[in-house]
């Protein structure tokens, strides 16, 4: 029998599938509307993968609890039943999970039990770091403060990025477009505290790149910067739940400014 954990459960997994199924549907029209480029194809595949592995989830739920109703027995069936199969490859971001315990982090498919209380710096950066995926590349990976994804296409202004904030401690990922992000994101999302998010992109520009991270995470914390973008669409960004904009060329002054502010905003919301 459902009780009221499983009733939860089902209806906030059922409204992560329904986000699934717009993002498929998002990224279907763009693949349409820019023919060849492979980076929507491998988006629209993994997320058809994720939304049949979510209603095959939601499909297990419901079914054991019947079946063991009905059965009498607590256990779920062993035997078979019937599945929702696709084949595309493994996707990297994280599946659908349970609501866990409040002292556990995901990472990837591994739940990692921890202590609220421990504050300790450099625990949780080996916890955090024996975790990472290995394609992922941090810069700076001993520092003490929050990991910052930069996306970012000219190399040399992501360097200039990343000296300034590597010096103040900071953990720092680089994309050089929105498709590497969104997989960085998709991979290790509850680990970044920040993205600093650049206008103009390759393909896909910083206001649907914004777009598809707060289909990832709602609350997201990402500051535009750019040195030049249309008023109107910052603030349309900015209705939407843009933390800040730093203009081109920035000073260490500025950058770093913007960035504390931001995280300690992010930080006393969460009190």
């Amino acid at each position: 029998m459902l009780d009221h954990e499983d009733l939860k459960w089902i209806a906030s997994t059922s409204t992560s599938l329904n986000s699934i199924l717009q993002q498929i549907s998002r990224y279907t029209d763009l693949a349409r509307r820019h023919k060849g480029e492979h980076h929507y194809l491998d988006l629209l595949g993994e997320r058809v993968d994720l939304g049949s592995k979510t209603a095959q989830s939601l499909f297990d739920k419901v079914t054991s609890r019947i079946l063991a109703r009905t059965t009498g027995n607590s256990p779920a069936p062993t035997g078979p039943h019937p599945t929702f199969s696709v084949v595309p490859p493994p996707i990297p971001s994280a599946p659908v999970r349970p609501s866990g315990p409040a002292n556990a982090i995901f990472v990837g498919e591994n739940r990692i039990e921890h202590s609220l209380t421990d504050t300790t710096p450099a625990r949780a950066t080996a916890v955090l770091e024996a975790t990472m995926p290995s394609e992922i590349k941090i810069r700076n990976s001993k520092g003490n403060r929050e990991y910052i994804l930069i996306v970012e296409d000219d190399f040399d202004v992501a360097e200039v990025a990343v000296e300034m904030l590597a010096e103040e401690g900071y953990k720092l990922i680089v994309a050089h477009d929105g498709f590497e992000a969104l997989q960085i994101y998709q991979k290790i999302g509850k680990q970044i505290g920040l993205v600093i998010l650049d206008f103009f992109l390759p393909v896909m520009d910083g206001d649907a790149v914004f777009d598809e991270l707060r289909e990832l995470n709602p609350k997201i914390n990402v500051v535009l910067s750019s040195g030049f973008a249309e008023q109107e669409k910052i603030s349309t960004m900015l209705a939407q739940g843009l933390r800040g904009f730093i203009p081109k060329p920035y000073t260490s002054e500025k950058l770093l400014a913007q960035v504390r502010s931001t995280l300690d905003a992010a930080r006393q919301e969460l009190r």
